[in-house]
């Protein structure tokens, strides 16, 4: 198919997949947390069978996954996005537009505007046709646009030679990974996979954070004011002498890059009982277990100055840094990713993520998986834009990657 309608397909799925509200929904302790991404996996269910799809599966937590056999030699990949789009407190209904981009700032709606003077990356898509929002929700090109050009690229699949691929598309991924924790890995067996999860141009990353999380709890003993001396033990006061003995400068507002930290994530309580929630984060394996060592004995250190509270600090693992997974077995899912990215043009440009993604939790279970750029900028926001010609990249680096052109 000529490039042309390849946007145009591009265009048509990702206006098709945005159109299901498939926020999660952080609250929920159910996998999905929201009806949308049942609906949207069904729906891409169904498309995945009309394109040829074999042990097409949707299970009880709405992860789908797809085969589609191939007759090339080579190592069976996978590709893997999810359905969620992410709740940052605006609208869950997606109204993406479609518009040319003239060099003056677009209006989006909603009081809203996208001015190339506070994104200057705008200026490379002069006169070029670009997604945006309307104003009132995120854009969900994290990961629709995703979900768009493995399914694009899969449509034109009956007309290339290509090795085995299999398809996870799973849900909640914006809050904590819990989809991909959910898959039954025996249904994603493959020799290396990609995410498509990342903003940029030509973006592409294996460097991810080690990531967990710890939940102190802080019980104290309430007591009426009128008899509270020497019997009252405020565990909210605990929580403020708990949190002052980490550094100030070790938190996400003062790092960057490789620099990890600890964030205070948030603080709930009442006379009696308060919770303490901290993300622990470093793309060094063993700062990561010093940073998790660090909390422990600063919890030890409160226990001891006010022994009449009850203290119990639990700390889960939640992902790993996919280049620890890395290793000369299993390199060439990188050197693979370059190629196919200079394959459309451009030089893959490295991200030191400071984040994770579903590859983050594949990796740590065996299969090395690396992410993928999906065309968009600014996730998260009221300003996250998709250009058409980033869109049409990603997605011939994906072509790349399953038909082995690179």
């Amino acid at each position: 198919m000529e490039a042309t309608s390849i946007a145009h397909e591009l265009i048509a799925r990702f206006f098709r997949y945005a159109a299901v509200s498939s926020q999660s929904d952080a609250s929920r302790s159910s996998v999905p947390t929201s009806d949308g991404q049942r609906v949207l996996a069904r729906m891409l269910a169904g498309e995945l069978r009309e394109l040829g799809g074999v042990d097409v599966v949707i299970d009880d937590f709405a992860c789908l996954t797809a085969r589609f056999p191939g007759n090339l030699p080579g190592p069976t990949l996978g590709f893997c996005a999810h359905l969620d789009t992410v709740d940052v407190g605006l609208s869950p209904v997606i109204h993406p537009q479609l518009v040319r981009f003239a060099g003056q700032p677009i209006t989006l709606g909603n009081g809203h505007v996208l001015d190339p003077q506070q994104y200057p990356v705008l200026g490379d898509y002069l006169g070029e046709e670009i997604i945006c929002t309307d104003g009132t929700s995120v854009l969900g090109s994290d990961d629709k646009a995703a979900l768009a050009s493995i399914m694009t690229a899969l449509s034109n699949l009956g007309h290339a030679d290509h090795p085995d691929i299999v398809v996870a598309f799973v849900p909640d991924e914006e809050i904590g990974l819990r989809g991909v924790k959910s898959l039954d890995l025996s249904r994603f067996d493959v020799d290396g996979a990609y995410t498509i999860d990342c903003e940029g141009q030509a973006t592409i990353a294996y460097e991810t954070f080690n990531a967990g999380q710890a939940v102190v709890e802080i019980v104290g003993v309430p007591a009426h004011p009128m008899s509270a001396k020497g019997v009252l033990i405020n565990p909210n006061l605990i929580a403020h002498d708990f949190i002052s003995l980490f550094d100030r400068s070790q938190t996400p507002e003062c790092t960057e890059g490789r620099e990890g930290y600890i964030w205070v994530q948030s603080i709930d309580g009442n006379q009696a009982r308060t919770i303490v929630t901290l993300n622990i984060r470093d793309h060094n394996k063993q700062k990561f277990a010093e940073r998790k060592a660090h909390i422990r004995a600063a919890v030890t250190e409160i226990q001891q100055r006010y022994p009449r509270a009850q203290i119990v600090c639990d700390i889960t693992d939640i992902y790993g840094n996919i280049a620890d997974s890395l290793g000369p077995d299993n390199q060439w899912v990188v050197d693979d990713l370059r190629a196919a990215v200079a394959s459309t043009g451009r030089e893959a440009r490295p991200l030191i993520m400071r984040g994770g993604t579903d590859g983050s939790y594949l990796s740590t279970q065996g299969i090395p998986t690396p992410n993928i750029f999906t065309g968009g900028f600014n996730f998260h926001s009221v300003h996250e834009f998709l250009p058409v010609s980033e869109f049409e990249r990603s997605y011939r680096t994906i072509w790349a990657l399953m038909t082995r052109e690179f």
